[in-house]
């Protein structure tokens, strides 16, 4: 997994109701974009976070593609 600043981490609830988690990530505490992240989540609060097989990186580049009508976050 490689994430930049800006970047978005998705995990995925677990089970039938559970919501999905997101948060952007501030610092890249690995190196050449690994593990472990410092992120930001939706309610303002910081983690270290180290994501596992649940979790999907949303880069900045496909979030911007679908502002404009594209396809990134569409099933």
């Amino acid at each position: 997994m490689h994430a930049s600043k800006g970047d978005r981490l998705v995990q995925h609830g677990r089970v039938v109701g559970q919501h999905d988690q997101v948060s952007e990530v501030v610092e890249v505490l690995g190196s050449e974009g690994n593990p472990p992240y410092r992120v930001r989540f939706e309610d303002g609060h910081e983690a270290i976070m180290s994501p596992g097989p649940d979790c999907q990186v949303k880069h900045r580049d496909e979030r911007a593609l679908d502002q404009r009508g594209g396809f990134a976050d569409r099933p």
